[in-house]
């Protein structure tokens, strides 16, 4: 999963990116407010890690940018600033979630999962599609009963087919979703990703719709 993390204090923004890979997320760090309005109209990010004491622009004025001009990103805001008129403004301005610093990692991961859960109108804290289970804190795939091992990226590949069903994805889109920036990517990844997830789950889960890219249906898996 593909996050936008907004932190200009070097060690924590270091520190943040590397727990949030610890928990499965592919981040994408920027250091001042610019920076951060440009990827987050620009670039596609599940969910952004919002600090508010930004460079250049300070972080309220960015997310007051951002939704101005349409993007649906959720945004955790978090900050050092813990006044209640400062969360409120936060919140009204267009956070869809809003921490105070120190923050535990593992509470940062778990309300980013249910930040993106919620943006796809996934209810619950598992991910269902036909016999498939997926369980994104646990990093863990079940088909019925039985539990299914699959790689770093053929999890992060599922699970974007999971939360988008019925929807057509192209390779771009595919890349977009699981790889940060700076990662190698071949140019059949996708492809050797997907044959693999069909070989693990079932040659019905994945659909390739020819030209366009490859969809998991409702119903099929």
């Amino acid at each position: 999963m593909r996050i936008l993390l907004a932190e200009d204090d070097d060690l924590l923004g270091s520190g943040l990116r590397a727990g949030l890979a610890q928990h499965g997320f592919a981040v994408d760090w920027v250091r001042d407010g610019v920076a951060a309005e440009r990827e987050l109209l620009t670039a596609s990010h599940q969910a952004a890690v919002l600090d508010l004491g930004l460079p250049r622009q300070d972080g309220m004025d960015t997310l007051r940018a951002v939704r101005a001009q349409g993007v649906h990103t959720p945004v955790l805001v978090l900050t050092a600033r813990d006044a209640i008129d400062a969360r409120i403004q936060g919140l009204d301005t267009g956070a869809d979630d809003y921490l105070v610093k120190p923050v535990d990692l593992g509470e940062l991961a778990a309300r980013l999962r249910a930040l993106v859960r919620r943006a796809h109108g996934q209810p619950t804290t598992q991910l269902t599609l036909g016999a498939l289970r997926l369980d994104p804190a646990a990093r863990q795939v079940w088909v019925g009963d039985e539990r299914i091992e699959l790689s770093g990226r053929e999890f992060d590949l599922l699970q974007v087919f999971m939360l988008n069903p019925d929807r057509v994805l192209t390779r771009e889109q595919l890349e977009q979703h699981i790889y940060k920036w700076g990662s190698e990517v071949s140019s059949n990844a996708v492809e050797v990703h997907v044959h693999n997830l069909r070989r693990k789950l079932g040659a019905g889960v994945i659909e390739t719709v020819r030209g366009v890219g490859y969809v998991a249906r409702r119903g099929t898996a």
